[in-house]
C-alpha cells in the first residue's frame, strides 16, 4: 500500500509499505478515506524528527472498516468509523486514577506504530468509534483535534454567559471558538495576525476579531469587556509570544487554558507574569483528549455536536489532496509558502 513515512527532519517520503494484517482477535483494519495534518505533525517534520525512522506518519483520520478480528463485535466490515489514535497503558497510577491523558506511556499512532497517512491503518477495537449518519469522512477526520479542544474546556470552570478569548485562529483555535459556543459563551473573541483566519473565525462563531499585528490584544479585549477582561482565555497558537500574551486577557480571578505547544523556550516579560499573581489567575495545562471510561466523553460529545452541526469542519478544511502530494505539501507548510488551515489527504 502507499504511505507517507517520516525518516528524519524534513524527510518524508511517499512510498510502498506492507499492508497491515490481523494479528489479534481485537484488531480492526480501516481503509483510510481522509487524514488530516496536525500541527504536531508539522512540528515533528520541521524540528523534532521521527521516533522511529521510516514510520508511517499521521493520526487524524476517518474511514471504513476493512477487516476485523474474531472478538470484534461493535463494528463490522463496511462500517464508517473514526478512531482514537492514542494509547494509554491502563496500568500506571494515572490510568488507574481515571486520568489516562497523564499516562506515563502515552503513545499516538504514527510515532512508534504505523499511522494513518496510508491506505490502511490498524488499531485495537477499543479505539474504533462508529460514525452516525450525517457526519462525513472529511468532518470525521477532525474528531481527534476537536476532542483535544473539548478536553481542554472540560479542565476549566466555564459557565453559560462567559466571555472567552481564543488566541490563535488555526484549526485548534477555530474549534475552540465553536466549543466556547457549545459551552454557553455569550461573547467569543478571536485573536490572530492572519486576516483570512480571522474571517473564518467570524464564520464559525466569533463575535469579535482582533488583528494582533495592528492592535494589542489586551487593550482590545478590554474594550470588548468593559475594561474587565474575559472569563477564559484559550492559548491555541502555540508560540512563545502568545504563550505570554494570553496571560493579560482574563479578568481578575479568570482562567487560562493552554492547548498550543510552543516548541521553543518562552521568555516572559514581568508584565505578563505579574498577571498570574496580581489577578489570581487559574492556569490549566491540557494534554491530548482522553478521560475515563476510555476514550472519554470528549469523543462521544464531539461526534454528537458534529452530527448536530454545532461543530463545523467544512469551513476549516482549506486543502484536500492525494497522499502522493504529501512531501510537497509538508515542504510548502514548513516554508510557509501556502495559505492553509486544515489539510486533508485522500489516500
Amino acid at each position: 500500500m502507499k504511505t507517507l513515512n517520516l525518516y528524519g527532519i524534513e524527510d518524508i517520503r511517499y512510498e510502498e509499505s506492507p499492508q497491515p494484517v490481523i494479528e489479534s482477535d481485537h484488531d480492526v483494519i480501516i481503509k483510510v478515506e481522509a487524514a488530516g495534518i496536525c500541527g504536531s505533525d508539522l512540528s515533528r517534520y520541521k524540528k523534532l524528527g521521527p521516533y522511529r525512522p521510516g514510520m508511517t506518519f499521521g493520526h487524524e483520520f476517518a474511514g471504513t472498516v476493512a477487516k476485523i478480528g474474531g472478538a470484534v463485535s461493535h463494528v463490522k466490515i463496511g462500517d464508517r468509523v473514526a478512531a482514537c489514535p492514542t494509547y494509554a497503558c491502563g496500568k500506571c497510577f494515572y490510568c488507574r486514577s481515571g486520568d489516562p491523558s497523564r499516562c506515563k506511556e502515552l503513545m499516538v499512532i504514527g510515532s512508534r506504530v504505523p499511522g494513518a497517512f496510508a491506505e490502511y491503518v490498524k488499531l485495537s477495537s477499543a479505539h474504533v468509534i462508529p460514525l452516525p449518519p450525517g457526519v462525513d469522512s472529511e468532518t470525521a477526520a477532525l474528531i481527534e483535534p476537536a476532542a483535544v479542544v473539548a478536553h481542554g474546556f472540560y479542565r476549566t470552570q466555564i459557565r453559560p454567559g462567559a466571555a472567552v478569548a481564543v488566541m490563535g485562529a488555526g484549526s485548534i483555535g477555530l474549534l475552540a471558538i465553536q466549543w466556547a459556543r457549545i459551552f454557553g459563551a455569550k461573547t467569543v473573541i478571536a485573536i490572530d495576525i492572519d486576516p483570512k483566519k480571522l474571517d473564518i473565525a467570524m464564520e464559525v462563531g466569533a463575535d469579535h476579531v482582533i488583528d494582533a499585528s495592528s492592535a494589542t490584544g489586551c487593550d482590545a479585549i478590554s474594550a470588548y469587556t468593559d475594561g474587565e477582561g474575559v472569563d477564559l482565555a484559550v492559548e491555541s497558537a502555540g508560540s512563545p509570544i502568545t504563550s505570554a500574551q494570553v496571560l493579560a486577557l482574563p479578568k481578575k480571578g479568570g482562567e487560562v487554558v493552554y492547548l498550543g505547544i510552543p516548541y521553543a523556550d518562552i521568555t516572559m516579560e514581568r508584565f505578563y507574569f505579574e498577571k498570574i499573581v496580581r489577578n489570581e489567575l487559574t492556569i490549566h495545562g491540557s494534554w491530548n483528549a482522553l478521560s475515563a471510561p476510555f476514550p472519554g466523553q470528549e469523543w462521544a460529545n464531539t461526534i454528537h455536536y458534529m452530527q448536530t452541526g454545532q461543530l463545523n469542519g467544512e469551513k476549516m478544511i482549506s486543502h484536500q489532496i492525494p497522499l502522493s502530494e504529501g512531501p510537497a505539501m509538508f515542504r510548502q507548510l514548513a516554508d510557509r509558502n501556502i495559505d492553509a488551515v486544515k489539510v486533508l489527504f485522500h489516500p
